[in-house]
């Protein structure tokens, strides 16, 4: 037992102490400390014997081009930044059955023509792995697969065959059996992500790591597994609906405001390459309550439809719901509409919705929003060709927003005759001519008059 010592970890942050605690020092989480049982390590003097790298000036260093791998889903490529970077790290995130193992098998197929893949699975058997590889079409003689949970053997046979791509499904299976806690414990999704991340660093090979979430959505194990890699990917979306959003949450090589959307079909996921068709279709005719914004995702101008509903309340205090849009926010425009518009929801229930599972937090999604009260509230149809965008401030006033004329564009392609936007935003486009009718308003109250 001389080479073993106790510590007890925060299972939120990863947090080490030497005794336990009520309350985590670091995050302030409450009975989170859980005792773990690890190897002692090496003494800081071997350390730093060990260390035989020196300083180098930035000026000395060789780099070479950017070089990125497609993956044969261009929604994928772009999220990722424009392709796979060699000897990247990352981590792909998302509810069970969102379709994580699959986006990643699927590539397979396209990466497998001219490069090698180890897909290491700890959760499913080979033959597993194969019948899904049969639905989803991926019969390519370069895909390898390693049924193994044991973190140095798959590090040595990374190093043996030297595959271009590794694929581990999923890091919450990985262990090291020096460590003595179990599978999915912070130490050992740590412990085990830092030799995975070593291996891939040094033979500069991207590696794909799929990642468990708890129960409020965020990646299981520490938050130093987010980072310890170079991406984090995260799939957003209802799994009762077929459509999913890609997200970056985090991305060393690219933005972290592209989007990709996919539409989950029996042979897979397909690419949506007209999100904005996609989130329009099926909405209601001359129906009270619903209006269209023109959101920016990255680069991406989307159309979205936004549902609101007022209905008399049966309750002293009416209810107020949002699903999409950030309920604070919603009670924000509620006030200023009371305030400066006279329109009263004191005595109404509220709800919002946004249609397809998107979720909004752009300020320009203000006015789409109250439109779609107003509408309900008095029951008055906004007009199927017309769309809107523009903050609201709290003096009712309406602000400019970023990128006007790629919205207006969107909608003019869409087929949209209208389009209501900031005052502002529109005298810097009156010189262009884009084919819609543009209507500029100083105040929510001015926006109401329009409908």
């Amino acid at each position: 037992m001389a080479g073993i010592k106790s510590v007890f970890v925060c299972s939120e942050c990863g947090h080490q102490v030497s005794k336990w605690m009520g309350k985590c020092p670091s995050c302030d989480s409450w009975d989170t400390l859980s005792e773990e049982i690890v190897e002692k390590s090496s003494s800081a003097s071997s350390k730093r014997r060990a260390i035989s790298d020196k300083p180098v000036r930035v000026s000395e260093i060789q780099s070479e081009r950017e070089f990125r791998y497609k993956t044969g889903l261009g929604e994928l490529d772009r999220v990722l930044g424009g392709g796979i970077v060699k000897g990247s790290l990352i981590l792909v995130g998302g509810d069970p059955g969102i379709g994580k193992s699959t986006v990643l098998l699927q590539i397979c197929e396209y990466l497998g023509k001219n490069m090698s893949i180890l897909y290491v699975t700890g959760e499913e058997s080979a033959g597993q792995i194969k019948l899904r590889a049969v639905r989803l079409g991926v019969h390519s003689d370069n895909l390898f697969i390693l049924a193994q949970t044991d973190t140095e053997i798959i590090t040595e046979t990374i190093r043996e065959t030297a595959p271009d791509i590794v694929i581990i499904d999923s890091i919450q299976t990985m262990c090291i059996r020096e460590l003595t806690s179990s599978p999915g414990s912070v130490v050992q999704v740590r412990e085990c992500t830092n030799a995975i991340m070593r291996v891939a660093k040094n033979l500069d090979i991207p590696v794909f790591l799929v990642g468990h979430v708890n129960k409020d959505g965020a990646i299981a194990g520490p938050k130093v597994l987010e980072h310890i890699v170079d991406v984090v990917l995260h799939f957003e979306g209802d799994k009762q609906m077929s459509y999913r959003i890609l997200r970056a949450v985090k991305n060393r090589y690219g933005s972290t405001n592209e989007i990709g959307v996919f539409e989950m079909c029996d042979d897979g996921l397909h690419e949506v390459e007209n999100p904005s068709l996609m989130l329009l279709s099926g909405r209601p005719v001359l129906a009270s309550g619903s209006s269209v914004v023109c959101v920016m995702e990255g680069s991406r101008p989307i159309l979205a439809e936004i549902q609101g509903l007022a209905a008399p309340s049966g309750f002293e205090n009416p209810r107020r719901m949002a699903t999409g849009f950030d309920y604070n926010r919603m009670a924000l425009l509620i006030a200023v509409l009371e305030k400066r518009s006279g329109v009263i929801f004191s005595r109404s229930d509220a709800y919002v919705n946004v249609v397809g599972g998107l979720k909004l937090d752009e300020p320009a999604v203000d006015l789409a929003v109250a439109m779609a009260l107003i509408s309900s509230l008095r029951d008055i149809v906004i007009g199927d060709d017309v769309m809107m965008f523009g903050e609201i401030g709290l003096a009712g006033e309406l602000r400019a927003v970023s990128n006007a004329e790629l919205r207006i564009m969107e909608g003019q392609r869409m087929g949209f005759k209208t389009c209501i936007l900031p005052m502002h935003n529109l005298d810097v486009l009156k010189k262009k001519d884009f084919g819609i009718k543009l209507i500029g308003v100083n105040t929510v109250r001015e926006a109401m008059m329009l409908i």
